[in-house]
């Protein structure tokens, strides 16, 4: 098994957001419409020029497989110190339970941990209790509350 994780390119940029819509919440959510693509190309610029934001895809065999991004925030509180954002976390439906995400959480904390952040965090939704097990069995603890306001 080959398996690579590296920044993510403009030309992964449809197969991730055909990850991303790979499940029963992301059916819902994401434009896989031909007129949509324009959006996420926008996203991913916007990403690839931010220094505080990585898009990360992980390539198994040459295929595309999985796909994450980590955003670095400062903060003032624990000492200034920064935290790392793990976000859009997606293993393709047919790879899930071989590992690939646990490798792929591995990438992002050691990642985190060599920023000097002292902290990593994510959000996962409420109706995914297997993706809360998984993130349980990684060390990750649900010590806070989070909401959110649609705008």
């Amino acid at each position: 098994m080959s398996l690579e994780i590296r920044l993510a390119e403009v030309e992964d940029v449809d197969a991730i957001r055909h990850l991303l819509a790979d499940d029963k919440l992301g059916s819902t959510r994401e434009d896989l419409s031909a007129e949509g693509l324009s959006k996420y190309l926008n996203a991913f610029h916007s990403i690839q020029n931010d220094p505080g934001n990585e898009l990360f895809v992980t390539v198994l065999n040459g295929e595309l497989v999985g796909t994450f991004q980590l955003t670095w925030i400062p903060y003032l509180s624990r000492g200034g110190n920064e935290r790392c954002l793990i976000e859009a976390v997606r293993v393709a439906s047919a790879r899930r339970g071989h590992g690939i995400g646990e490798k792929m959480m591995q990438f992002a904390i050691k990642r985190a941990r060599e920023r000097g952040c002292l902290l990593a965090q994510l959000t996962t939704d409420l109706t995914r209790p297997a993706a809360h097990r998984f993130y349980e069995r990684l060390g990750f603890e649900a010590t806070h509350h989070g909401m959110k306001l649609r705008l």
